[in-house]
This record gives structure tokens, C-alpha cells and sequence, in this order.
């Protein structure tokens, strides 16, 4: 597959993108998005920041077939070595440092994601809910069940380090086959 994402401007706002941040071929990348170094942004991804900012962080990574899309009023910031996983919505949200978004997870306008916590597959995390930093969230809608242990706030950490790998080595691919 070669080609390049879709990156565009809107409403007098465009994408800031820097060097060694991933945009996949198929991604979509509109208005007032913020990627830093390292950051990824895979395979039909859609960051829409029509109506608001979206910023995401060094390291982190927002995978296939996710929706990031904002409100007025409600911007999206996602920190550093953060992963979204596969068919994941994040809508006017704060995700903070080191937190992974299980699989087809969806967290709400005003919601509040802690460092170091884990959103679990399948989660719906309703509008302004505060989740504690070190927690693992989890059902519909979701409640925080328990602090998490160090071996899976490890767990969280190995993720995102190989997301970056992974970013990388797919950049190189894509530029051998142009």
C-alpha cells in the first residue's frame, strides 16, 4: 500500500505534525490536531478537530479504525505513551500519561482518564466521568473497578513502546515501496 494520509486544514486551523510522528496511508488527519514526535496515527483513523483541538502526545498511539472528533467546549488531549486501541472513540476527552484504551473502548465529552490507568475493551466511559490516576475502568457504563498492579502498569508502558516500533518500521516500508 503506498500513498499518504489525508491531511487538511479547516476552518483557518491545520494539522501540526512533527517530524517522526506516523500518519498511515488511509488515515485522516483535519484542523486544529497537535501530534508529537513519536506519536502514530494508524490505518482509517479520523482525527476531526473541527469544532475544537486535539493533541496527542510523544509516544502515544491512536490505532486502526479509531474516531477521535471534538465538540465546542470539549477538546480532546491525549498524553504521552498513551494507546487507543482498534475501533476505539475518544470524543472531547482528557486521556493522561501512560493509559491504554482497550479495543472498541468509547469515552464521552468531558471525561477524565487518570495516568497510568486502563480503560478496559468494550468500555463506555460516560460524559465527565473522573477516572483516578492507577485505575482499571471497565463496563457499560463503566465503573472503576480496582487500582491497577505494577505488572500491568508495566504492561501499559511495553504497549506503547511497541506501537513506536512498530511505527517505525512501517514508515520505512512505505517508503521502500514508493
Amino acid at each position: 500500500m503506498t500513498g499518504r494520509a489525508w491531511i487538511s486544514g479547516v476552518g483557518g486551523k491545520k494539522p501540526a505534525i512533527a517530524p517522526g510522528a506516523f500518519t498511515a496511508p488511509t488515515s485522516v488527519v483535519i484542523g486544529d490536531v497537535t501530534m508529537a514526535a513519536g506519536s502514530s496515527v494508524w490505518y482509517h483513523a479520523v482525527l476531526r478537530a473541527d469544532c475544537g483541538s486535539i493533541a496527542v502526545g510523544a509516544d502515544s498511539n491512536i490505532q486502526d479504525n479509531c474516531t477521535v472528533h471534538v465538540d465546542p467546549g470539549f477538546s480532546v488531549s491525549v498524553g504521552a505513551r498513551v494507546s487507543v486501541g482498534h475501533n476505539t472513540v475518544l470524543h472531547g476527552c482528557t486521556v493522561e500519561d501512560d493509559v491504554l484504551v482497550g479495543m472498541g473502548a468509547t469515552v464521552l465529552n468531558g471525561a477524565h482518564i487518570g495516568a497510568g490507568s486502563l480503560v478496559a475493551a468494550q468500555a463506555l466511559v460516560p460524559q465527565g466521568m473522573r477516572v483516578p490516576p492507577g485505575s482499571l475502568v471497565a463496563g457499560v457504563p463503566a465503573k472503576v473497578k480496582r487500582e491497577l498492579t505494577a505488572e500491568e502498569r508495566e504492561g501499559i508502558q511495553l504497549n506503547a513502546a511497541m506501537y513506536l516500533e512498530l511505527a517505525q518500521s512501517h514508515q520505512e516500508a512505505l517508503r521502500d515501496a514508493e
